[in-house]
């Protein structure tokens, strides 16, 4: 079947000239090399160009012809094109042949992605700035104004604003050039941020749905999302943003759009550290040509190797239960190499070690008082649904080593003051009375204890007991605590899933020397707007504080409250 004749067009493109088609090469090259520009002709002394690109031109020719063309196409283009620059006659290259398709180099390269970044995102993370390593960012004008609004104040959110702004100014004074051709990240000594900051210096063109109300922040942001898109074609333009909804419409008018995620410390939070770990079931087999014991006062000490030591970090609880076999409840005081040395623990389920008149009634609670009652432990975090006990095995060690083993001077007790439904306002009286509405699981706690302790006494023996232990109790509040200094002392800080990374690195650090922080929470009971399971300032410790010698963490399992309680949580 004949070919149909070629286009009037396309013949002229493929006209037998020699340094036409050296020209088109050349265009070509340059525009994969730097991605985008007018080719630099070739000077008279360069080589010819290579044969490939010329053979597949002649290709084209041969298969489609033009009416002009001599009777052996292939073997006079193939010849003109080796031939020297000089001895033909120069044309202009065509123009089109640059933009007939993308660069495939810069395509399979990964150019650096751009990514434009939304108000909320900077308010949330002055640092953001530089978290986005080899790619770039670009402001919309609109986010500037947005940030200038938000700069009065004493909220987080108003100190994150003028944050990002000194970081800004910072940038834009290093840079001290052009800011439309971008100013370097790593300007400020941030290495790790290897892309530049694009400003918005001029109107962007956009395709929005005339629906959308053009003076809203959120849609001017959209639309410059939708420019940059039209006019870098070869790029991944990507709106990173907090606002779910904003994401949303995004998605809704084909912009790519993620959701700011260099604060969150795990993806998912069933993925958290555990604290405990149970070996596998031929342990002793493998273990019983290697293993080493001996004997140090109560504790007994185990040096094991084999794979699952490459799975044990230090202070990490391991325990071994099996039907006909001897149990091993331990942490891991030492890693070597692939050896690790296993002590045993202190067995609070008996009532001989009751603290504070509380046992353990499970595994996961003997190891959390292994943690509160070790000297040697300076920051403890517990983490367990409603009802596993965290709050009363924290009091009864904090009483214990107060007032019997006079190891701490007081319990200083504080919360995330975050309400579950509607505020009721402010709160009279003094710090300890305004936090008093706060601290209800203080209070059941420490009359429990109260009462278990003084029982045999009556009821003034128990009314002294309750006075002395409400003496050694302070209430404080989180919002006086930065620059405070807490020496010897026992901190709890309930309800930490509540606090943000930047709120737990603020109480953590006020610990002086012989002080000891608890940190306990619930990462089921979030009621923090913006914050998750993976975002919050007790995974971020729980992750951080992960293998450190003189810290610990355990996840209590299983709620000790009533039948009640235990059910509705696993139902509701």
């Amino acid at each position: 079947m004949p070919l149909p004749p070629a286009p009037t067009k396309r013949a002229a493109l493929l006209a037998p000239d020699a340094y036409s088609l050296k020209a088109s090469d050349a265009s070509l090259d340059d525009f994969t090399e730097r991605g985008a520009g007018t080719a630099t002709p070739p000077a008279a002394d360069e080589p010819a160009a290579p044969a490939r690109r010329p053979a597949t031109q002649a290709k084209g020719r041969k298969r489609n012809p033009p009416a002009a063309a001599p009777a052996e196409p292939t073997p006079v283009t193939e010849d003109r094109a080796k031939a020297p620059p000089a001895a033909v006659t120069p044309a202009v290259a065509p123009a089109p042949a640059p933009r007939r398709r993308p660069s495939s180099k810069r395509t399979a390269g990964g150019p650096p992605r751009l990514f434009v970044l939304d108000t909320n995102v900077l308010l949330h993370d002055p640092m953001s700035l530089f978290r986005f390593e080899e790619h770039d960012i670009f402001l919309p004008m609109i986010v500037l104004e947005e940030l200038d609004g938000h700069k009065k104040g004493m909220t987080e959110v108003a100190r994150n604003g003028r944050q990002t702004s000194r970081n800004l100014d910072a940038l834009a004074a290093q840079a001290g050039g052009d800011m439309a051709k971008g100013l370097k990240l790593a300007a400020t000594g941030h290495q790790s941020a290897r892309g530049l900051l694009f400003f918005q210096t001029e109107p962007l063109a956009d395709e929005l749905p005339a629906s959308l109300p053009q003076g809203k922040a959120d849609n001017q942001i959209l639309g410059v999302v939708a420019g940059l898109r039209q006019r870098h074609p070869e790029r991944e333009v990507i709106l990173v943003s907090k606002d779910i909804n904003m994401r949303v419409k995004a998605r809704a008018l084909g912009l790519p759009a993620e959701d700011y995620e260099n604060d969150k410390t795990l993806d998912d939070g069933e993925l958290l550290y555990a604290g405990s770990l149970a070996l596998p079931q031929d342990f002793w087999t493998r273990q019983s040509k290697t293993i080493e014991s001996w004997q140090s006062g109560s504790h007994t000490y185990y040096r094991v190797s084999g794979p699952a030591v490459g799975q044990f970090y230090i202070n990490q609880f391991v325990y071994f239960e099996a039907p006909g076999e001897p149990s091993l409840y331990a942490r891991v005081t030492e890693i070597r190499d692939k050896t690790a040395v296993l002590k045993t623990l202190k067995d609070y389920t008996h009532l001989k070690n009751a603290v504070w008149g509380v046992t353990s009634r499970n595994r996961e609670q003997n190891f959390a008082l292994n943690l509160l009652m070790d000297p040697e432990i300076d920051f403890v975090t517990l983490a367990g649904t409603a009802g596993t006990g965290k709050t009363l095995m924290a009091l009864a060690a904090g009483l214990t080593q107060v007032l019997d083993d006079r190891r701490y001077t007081e319990i200083i007790m504080t919360r995330a003051t975050v309400s579950v439904g509607e505020d009721i306002g402010f709160l009279p009286g003094t710090e300890e009375e305004k936090m008093g509405p706060w601290m209800g699981a203080l209070d059941d706690n420490l009359e429990f204890l109260a009462k278990g302790d003084g029982g045999n006494a009556g009821e003034w023996g128990r009314a002294a007991t309750n006075e002395l232990i409400r003496s050694r109790i302070k209430v404080k509040s989180m919002n006086f605590m930065r620059g405070r200094t807490f020496m010897n002392k026992y901190v709890i800080i309930d309800e930490a899933q509540n606090l943000t990374p930047k709120q737990m690195k603020t109480l953590i650090t006020r610990a002086g020397p012989g002080t000891k922080i608890i940190c306990m929470g619930n990462l089921a009971q979030i009621d923090t707007p913006y914050l998750t399971e993976g975002s919050s300032g007790l995974t971020y410790a729980v992750d951080r504080f992960k293998g450190w010698p003189h810290g610990g963490h355990i996840t209590l399992a299983r709620g000790e409250r009533s039948r009640l309680a235990d059910f509705a949580s696993e139902v509701l």
